[in-house]
């Protein structure tokens, strides 16, 4: 078997809301289609993928580097021993080869959007969804028939006043959410808690709410946040400080008691190491949320895996940022702990298969093979003309 074409675009996901450090009224997606001479009901097996969302399209790295070296290789180098499937390690290896490490930076976003359709051809080939590949090669077919998903959302929109929030947030749990996130630190710490406030008054339970810094903070400012949320006892508070600031993570521990996530933006297995390593993160409460598609694959995910399971780590403790359904595959079929959802925004690139209702905050998935692109209507109608090329 051999990939016969390898086609990419980008399309705008630009939304007027703003985190802590961003807006998105510019962000985009590279959309990618791996074409093989496999067939499958008279048609030729794609597999696609897309980066996540918060990077824009990585579109030149992968144009003028990485899908070269794709079309460039021997087609013998790039499937497994049967000779009838793909082989995600050795596409990686091909597409990494002649990289420098570190400085991983919009090379694991590009990488991570190859990888992505790469395991989707994968599990269409092999004629299982891509959970139940997972859990055949590394859990002992062992999978999750539900996963835990909780509803992102709380951004800051111009004019959004609280009861604009909270009925953003009611519609959420309408939908069938029971946990939910929202933003912080875009706003002074007097107007962040009013918001958290307003939310809570929706919530039966403070840990159902889970607050998110994206990166903002000084470790000042930070550790008065610590003390302004640990009353509360929220879900989790995240991404306080700077991705890279380990000091800063490893210092707000004594002063937060609560749970903690972060890890969205570490894009390598070494940098989640050093996470590990030297951020005094708690294996017993904190959450892990590495994303596959900004992270070079589900390749590099696995070796992500492989090391928290040496440092003691368990892989529930890991709930994916993206909202996408890659993610949601990668923790039914190894084992984590759920997985992001982004019911409103990012569309049609967030949310899940169609006519799978969310129940009490866990999601079933499409028994179709492959990741489910297909099922998901909005979604495939974007990635369908790559076909057509």
């Amino acid at each position: 078997m051999r990939i016969v074409d390898i086609r990419e675009t980008v399309v705008p996901i630009k939304s007027k809301i703003r985190n802590a450090y961003i807006d998105f009224s510019q962000m985009t997606v590279s959309v990618l289609a791996i074409v093989t001479d496999v067939t499958r009901q008279g048609k030729p097996v794609v597999g696609f993928g897309f980066n996540s969302n918060g990077r824009y399209a990585p579109s030149g790295l992968l144009r003028d580097r990485f899908i070269p070296r794709l079309r460039a290789a021997e087609p013998g180098t790039l499937v497994d021993e049967s000779g009838e499937n793909l082989d995600p390690v050795r596409i990686w290896d091909v597409v990494m080869r002649n990289e420098k490490p570190g400085g991983h930076g919009e090379r694991s976003v590009a990488v991570g959007v190859l990888d992505m359709a790469v395991w989707d051809a994968v599990a269409k080939i092999a004629g299982l969804p891509l959970f139940r590949l997972l859990a055949d090669r590394y859990r002992g077919g062992l999978f999750d028939d539900r996963v835990f998903v909780y509803a992102a959302g709380g951004y800051y929109y111009p004019d959004k006043d609280l009861s604009v929030l909270q009925n953003e947030m009611q519609g959420y749990l309408d939908l069938g959410y029971s946990t939910v996130k929202m933003k912080i630190g875009g706003a002074p710490l007097s107007e962040d808690l009013r918001r958290i406030e307003a939310v809570l008054k929706i919530l039966e339970n403070s840990d159902q709410l889970a607050v998110d810094a994206n990166g903002r903070f000084d470790l000042e400012t930070a550790i008065a946040y610590a003390h302004a949320l640990a009353p509360y006892g929220l879900r989790w508070y995240e991404e306080p400080g700077d991705p890279l600031d380990f000091q800063l993570q490893a210092k707000l521990a004594s002063h937060y008691p609560g749970p903690m996530a972060t890890g969205e933006n570490l894009f390598s297995l070494p940098d989640a190491r050093n996470l590990i390593r030297y951020a005094q993160l708690r294996p017993d409460r904190d959450i892990l949320q590495f994303d596959c598609a900004l992270s070079y694959g589900l390749v590099e995910y696995l070796r992500i895996l492989g090391m928290l399971k040496e440092h003691g780590w368990s892989p529930n403790r890991c709930i994916p940022h993206g909202g996408h359904q890659m993610s949601l595959n990668i923790a039914a079929g190894l084992g984590l702990g759920g997985n992001e959802s982004y019911p409103g925004i990012f569309q049609p690139f967030g949310g899940f298969a169609d006519g799978i209702p969310v129940e009490d905050s866990y999601v079933k998935l499409p028994e179709i093979p492959g990741v489910g692109f297909e099922a998901k209507d909005e979604l495939f109608r974007v990635m369908k003309p790559l076909t057509d090329a």
